[in-house]
């Protein structure tokens, strides 16, 4: 689905939504083995571009909406409704617009061109429109001789970056780009190619010396496990996907071997959260949140249970908050929920400390620690029944003796703890909490 959120084009994720206001999903999928327990970290530096993303990037693609039809007017009309629905002001700052958006052959120079006829501004008025809203402005590219959606088939020619790094990189940082995309999509999963091209890319950038978000994905159409679940890419790329696309459904059934569900990219959380920090971040993928499914397939869209749940479990998590939705058709409860602020802070907490799976709890309770000293706890309910799930304090690792405050993020309610917390979680839910002392006044 993307992340880059934050991945693959198999096919395109999405339709054209101009005329139909739907999503069609197309999915293939890429087999990939068992992951195996980190044997190398491939830099000693944990920043690839100095200056940012001191928190996870937050901000909106045009994939999963738009895919291959995306033109300037999505783009713009995406970037007005960020301000107008007061997104920007929550935190979502980058517009970038992903695969398909130049032309299948460069010039005779060899520089990378729009396509002029969804386009007809270029790329640099496009970026001065988002500019000028208080935002910033995000493009996408391959390390390969073919972008995902040609390698697809998708689309027509062969225009990556290969050979072609450091021009690309100073074409992109005279368009004024902040964010890159620069996704794999490539069944030569050689380790080695891998860290020499997106390195090659890196090095491009911060030799034009423009402050770019740096999104990696190791992971599209690679046959063995996804390096980005094996490795850790802290100072290749300023965040890296994790695992495979992410699609609009809770269990594709496929584990790591393909197509993966919110719950499935859950299930492989604890080898990649404690990998996060400022100015490199874990991505595992765009938030469905809002995007439509397929109905009769593995990938019908999210339930709200589980949008709270990707959108709550990606926040305690610090991954980047990438919305893919059509931000000007959201409905109300899509909008609340991607504008929740205490989520968002829980996200955005620049202590950025990693999450944690609490032993003992098969998974079902995660914690955070944030900068003010209180705690993110989530109670993950990942079965198919409605579910109590409770914790002692002593198993969060919080001292005796305390009065304890823990409010529900979602409903903001307060209650004074005892020697435990608990709730009764709906099937694939998740109630998110923050747990501090109680301040005498």
């Amino acid at each position: 689905m993307s992340g880059e959120p934050s991945g693959s084009r198999r096919g395109p994720v999405a339709g054209t939504l101009a005329v139909a206001l739907s999503v069609v999903l197309l999915f293939l999928g890429c087999a990939a083995s068992a992951p195996v327990s980190d044997t190398v970290r491939l830099s000693r530096a944990t920043v690839a571009i100095p200056g940012v993303a001191p928190t996870p990037p937050m901000g909106w693609n045009s994939w999963n909406s738009y895919g291959c039809t995306v033109n300037a007017q999505a783009v713009e009309l995406a970037a007005d409704t960020l301000v107008a629905s007061g997104m920007r002001d929550a935190g979502y700052r980058y517009v970038v617009v992903d695969d398909c958006w130049f032309l299948p052959q460069r010039t005779s120079s060899g520089a990378l061109q729009a396509d002029p006829k969804r386009f007809p501004q270029g790329m640099r008025a496009l970026a001065d429109y988002v500019h000028a809203r208080g935002l910033k402005f995000g493009i996408y590219q391959s390390p390969n001789a073919r972008t995902c959606a040609q390698i697809a088939g998708t689309y027509p020619g062969s225009t990556g970056s290969a050979g072609h790094e450091a021009a690309d990189a100073r074409t992109f940082a005279s368009w004024g780009v902040d964010y890159l995309k620069y996704d794999w999509c490539s069944p030569d999963s050689d380790l080695d190619r891998q860290i020499d091209d997106f390195t090659r890319m890196r090095d491009a950038l911060r030799a034009t010396g423009r402050p770019v978000v740096y999104s990696i994905n190791p992971n599209s159409d690679v046959p063995e496990a996804p390096p980005g679940t094996i490795f850790d890419w802290s100072g290749i790329g300023t965040l890296w996907r994790t695992t495979n696309d992410a699609y609009p459904g809770w269990a594709l059934g496929q584990g790591l071997a393909g197509d993966q569900g919110i719950r499935e990219i859950l299930d492989t959380a604890s080898w990649w959260a404690a990998r996060t920090g400022p100015g490199h971040w874990a991505d595992p993928d765009m938030l469905a949140v809002g995007v439509a499914g397929v109905a009769g397939t593995a990938y019908p869209g999210l339930t709200p249970a589980e949008e709270r749940t990707q959108f709550g479990m990606w926040s305690l998590l610090a991954a980047p908050l990438i919305a893919g939705n059509a931000l000007p058709y959201m409905d109300e409860t899509t909008w609340r929920l991607l504008t929740d602020r205490d989520v968002i802070a829980v996200d955005q907490d620049p202590l950025a400390a990693p999450a944690t799976v609490v032993p003992g709890t098969g998974g079902k309770v995660w914690r955070r620690t944030l900068s003010d000293g209180s705690m993110a706890v989530a109670l993950w309910n990942s079965g198919d029944a409605d579910a109590r799930i409770s914790i002692s304090l002593a198993d969060l690792g919080l001292p005796a003796g305390n009065g304890y405050l823990a409010r529900n993020l979602w409903t903001g309610t307060r209650t004074t703890v005892g020697n435990s917390i608990g709730a009764q979680v709906s099937a694939h839910d998740t109630v998110l909490l923050r747990i501090g002392p109680i301040r005498a006044s």
